[in-house]
């Protein structure tokens, strides 16, 4: 088993069996690594893994497509197509919460004189 810690969530970590595909991880355990891939924006997936690089498979072509080398050279992968074999922590870029919607006042909901 690995431990795979998701640094931008609190910390949380969880157990995994080694060759694990880090996204898979995140989904099962309720890690948080962002995704839309089924939405057809590959690439979203981006995260940093901040220790245990050395644990990681190798960069595959599709992943070339989305980051440059200056992107691997600072541990960033695609957590769709990593796979795991050792403990790692990954971080990521946390999507921003969108505004609360102000709905306009109705007819008849102000103090009418």
């Amino acid at each position: 088993m690995v431990t795979v810690t998701f640094v931008t969530n609190d910390n949380k970590s969880a157990q995994a069996p080694a060759h694990s595909n880090l996204l898979r991880v995140s989904l099962r355990e309720k890690g948080g690594i962002p995704f839309k891939c089924g939405g057809g924006l590959c690439g979203t997936c981006k995260c940093r893994i901040e220790s245990g690089l050395e644990n990681t498979d190798a960069i595959k072509d599709k992943e070339r497509k989305h980051l440059t080398e200056a992107d691997f050279a600072n541990g960033y992968r695609m957590a769709c197509q990593t796979f795991v074999n050792g403990d790692v922590s990954v971080s990521w870029q946390p999507r921003p919460r969108p505004a609360p919607r102000v709905l306009p006042p109705t007819a008849g909901s102000g103090s009418e004189a």
